[in-house]
């Protein structure tokens, strides 16, 4: 009889998921994703001014910072016919990318590399061979000297013989699938306290043009700060030239250090391109940063990455992309806490979507939900009647199979390196190589694109960052509706809502997580974190039975890895500690 096993809380995500699993002979057969806490704040945006909500929906999550902000301004002018000058929508995509660069490092080093590296394992490494391994992988990073790694490697026995672990407390570094060697697991340590100060100093850009982070200042019809090269109180070129540095600053750390370290890690785990894959489906309206008014279709808002299309990858055909129908999209509520007036077994488009809690479940704590029809506050998204997968993998994919030159290179470099087939990014390790690949393409939008062009606008004298046309409630039709769909660093990111008598009606966001965190359909079909742990098939869809790997359940790295290769956004939890620093997972037997 299956053994059950309950991870809950699911730590270094951002929010509260809980994982339950069913296993038999070290392997998952079964497993249900339960999203445990409530948002609402689709509800709380009712009957409200449109120019308002930004700020409302922004505190959804202060992780992906900004990014419903800026979902929900776009999503109201396209409602009212505002459209904001270029340079606003400059500033948005350069405030975008530098949050998209800043998540990418910090998802990779802070939330996920420690399911790979062994902390206790560095304090053993030679700091001189440390330095030569990271040579020999490509880093160039200026961190990468004897002298640094030995000071790391110092800290950590100092750490080790206080017999506090810190912030490194609640690993399983005893687990026997550690497989780096201890140079390269000193290196990793090293670099991931180099991203701590790197985080530090990227995330001010969004101060510089939205006052503050987290939830930076938006505006409907632009952007609230004031751009004047010459004027002290406004966005100059003092400023601008700190942005230019820390965009530098980007660009050297993910292609010294983060890319090199992904590409290097993964190979060492090269049987993670053969576990996880979830669904063969793929929705992206285009590269990192792509934000469409109203329909995706033509040309983006957005002033990078252009050329590529929007699109969806069906049933595992790498070979081609179908055009994307927003009118395919429906919001399944079988599985969650919620109830629809026509039946909990319809799919709603997102601009006719209810938010009606009916909660069925036990009073917590929770001992075991899957027994329940009802098990998740989380939606369940399906693109024509499919789950699929968004995110950085779904952009890569897009962006290969359309050419773009940078991503095409690096990803058949990576390929013939690994000696990998395109289907096999959709695995665990696919998902986090992916994140990388993207990571460098964005950093340098934003270097060698965003950047130059907006300052090629402002030597031309454009400093308009705001189009006050459309801002009075009186220019608005008396009903309205509109959405927006942008590529956000966890996936495709949309927002709907309809305006009638100049107040908020109704108001739906489909965020990336919910896309992949979302449980099982009135069809049966699990979600994609589900089919990640608990399917039957590989990267192409095609049936091999059950083969997720848990060999200790006392001890479930291998399925916290797959869980974290998508970045999960719930908000941030820290340790699989209760607060009395007992193990918060639980394994049930028959």
């Amino acid at each position: 009889m299956a053994e059950k096993v309950v991870i809950d809380p699911l730590t270094r995500i951002e929010g509260h998921l809980r994982i339950e699993l069913e296993r038999e002979d070290e392997k998952i057969t079964d497993a249900w994703s339960e999203t445990t806490q409530f948002r609402g704040i689709e509800t709380i945006v009712q009957g409200r001014d449109p120019r308002d909500v930004w700020a409302f929906v922004g505190r959804i999550c202060g992780v992906c910072t900004g990014t419903h902000s800026v979902a929900s301004v776009t999503a109201v002018e396209d409602a009212i016919g505002s459209v904001p000058p270029p340079q606003a929508q400059l500033i948005r995509d350069i405030v975008m990318a530098s949050h998209e660069a800043h998540d990418h490092v910090v998802h990779f080093y802070h939330l996920h590399a420690l399911d790979w590296v062994n902390v206790v394992s560095a304090a053993e490494a030679d700091p001189k061979k440390t330095a030569d391994f990271a040579k020999s992988i490509g880093s160039s990073w200026k961190g990468n000297t004897p002298e640094q790694f030995a000071k790391v490697k110092a800290k950590i026995q100092e750490v080790l013989d206080s017999g506090q672990l810190s912030i490194f407390t609640g690993g399983y570094w005893d687990h026997p699938d550690y497989r780096l060697p201890a140079e390269a697991n000193l290196m990793a340590v090293s670099h991931y306290l180099d991203a701590l100060q790197y985080q530090r100093s990227i995330i001010r850009i969004s101060t510089v043009f939205g006052g503050k982070n987290p939830h930076p200042n938006f505006l409907v019809g632009g952007m609230a700060c004031q751009i004047d090269p010459d004027k002290s109180e406004t966005v100059n070129q003092v400023k601008l030239d700190q942005v230019q540095a820390w965009a530098q600053e980007i660009y050297e750390f993910i292609n010294e250090c983060y890319y090199p370290d992904a590409v290097a890690i993964m190979s060492a785990y090269k049987d993670y391109f053969d576990i996880g894959a979830s669904s063969p489906n793929f929705l992206a309206v285009g590269m990192a940063g792509a934000t469409y008014r109203g329909t995706p279709q033509g040309v983006p808002v957005s002033f990078h990455h252009r050329e590529i299309k929007p699109g969806v990858i069906l049933d595992g055909d790498y070979t081609k992309i179908q055009p994307m129908d927003t009118n395919k999209i429906k919001e399944y509520i079988s599985s969650a806490w919620y109830s629809y007036e026509a039946g909990n077994d319809v799919g709603l488009h997102p601009l006719e979507g209810e938010t009606t809690v009916n909660y069925t479940g036990p009073t917590p704590p929770y001992e075991w939900l899957a027994d329940r029809e009802q098990y998740t506050w989380s939606k369940a998204p399906r693109y024509d009647g499919r789950a699929v997968q968004v995110g950085p993998v779904a952009r890569v994919l897009l962006a290969y199979l359309q050419d773009e030159p940078k991503t095409k290179k690096m990803v058949d470099e990576v390929l013939k390196k690994l000696d990998l087939e395109i289907h096999q990014l959709n695995s665990t390790a696919g998902r986090t190589l992916a994140r990388a690949v993207e990571a460098v393409t964005t950093a340098d939008a934003l270097l060698n694109v965003l950047l130059p062009e907006f300052t090629r606008r402002l030597r031309a004298g454009d400093i308009e960052v705001f189009d006050p046309t459309r801002w009075e409630p009186k220019s608005w039709p008396k009903q309205a509706e509109g959405f927006a769909m942008m590529e956000v660093a966890r996936g495709c990111l949309s927002h709907w809502l309809t305006i009638e008598d100049e107040k908020v009606k109704n108001y739906q966001a489909v965020v990336p997580t919910t896309w992949l965190a979302g449980g099982r359909d009135p069809e049966g079909q699990l979600g994609p974190y589900e089919e990640s742990l608990g399917g039957e098939k590989d990267g192409r869809g095609k049936a091999r039975g059950k083969w997720h790997p848990l060999v200790d359940p006392q001890q479930p790295l291998e399925p916290l890895r797959t869980i974290h290769s998508f970045d999960p956004c719930m908000s941030c939890a820290v340790h699989v500690l209760d607060p009395d620093g007992n193990p918060t997972f639980e394994v049930i037997t028959p």
